[in-house]
Parts: C-alpha cells; sequence; structure tokens
C-alpha cells in the first residue's frame, strides 16, 4: 500500500511542478514580455503575443466541446434506459 502511495505523490508533485512551470512560462510572456526590447534574446524564447490569446481561447472551446459531448451521450444513453424500462413495463402490463 505504501508503493501505491509513494507514486500518487510522485505523480502529484510532477503535476504540480509542470502546472507551476506552465504557469510562470505565460505570466512572464504576458505579463512581462511587453515591456521587454523587440530585439532582445529573450523574445525568441516565446512565440508572438497573438498566441497568449489563441491557445487559451481554443483550449476553452475544446474543454467546452469535450464536456458538451460527455453530457450529451450521459443523457442519451440516459433517455434509452428509460425508455427501455417503460417498454419493459408496457409488455408487463400487456402480458397480465
Amino acid at each position: 500500500m505504501s508503493n501505491n502511495n509513494t507514486l500518487d505523490k510522485l505523480v502529484g508533485a510532477s503535476m504540480l511542478v509542470a502546472a507551476s512551470a506552465v504557469f510562470l512560462y505565460y505570466t512572464i510572456w504576458t505579463l512581462l514580455l511587453p515591456f521587454v526590447d523587440s530585439n532582445h534574446p529573450l523574445q525568441s524564447l516565446f512565440p508572438p503575443r497573438v498566441w497568449a490569446i489563441r491557445i487559451p481561447v481554443i483550449l476553452l472551446l475544446l474543454g467546452g466541446a469535450v464536456v458538451g459531448s460527455f453530457f450529451s451521450v450521459v443523457m442519451i444513453r440516459s433517455n434509452r434506459k428509460k425508455a427501455m424500462k417503460a417498454r419493459q413495463k408496457e409488455a408487463g402490463k400487456k402480458q397480465s
């Protein structure tokens, strides 16, 4: 059990480090880089600033599509189960 707990902590720590690195990169890119000269070598480490808006918008749209698709599939399956139960109940009444 302790081996699994250690693995969970390692995965959690690596996810925290990755999220912190992405946050730091994006923060420097969007908040600090506009004040740096355009010919500075630091500018070559980051994509054009227009992507600072495009990337989050694309991720939000994709995330919304995934969540909407999940809800749609769950609702369709739920309605199918309800319809099947209603048909079985109706068939049981006809046989009686």
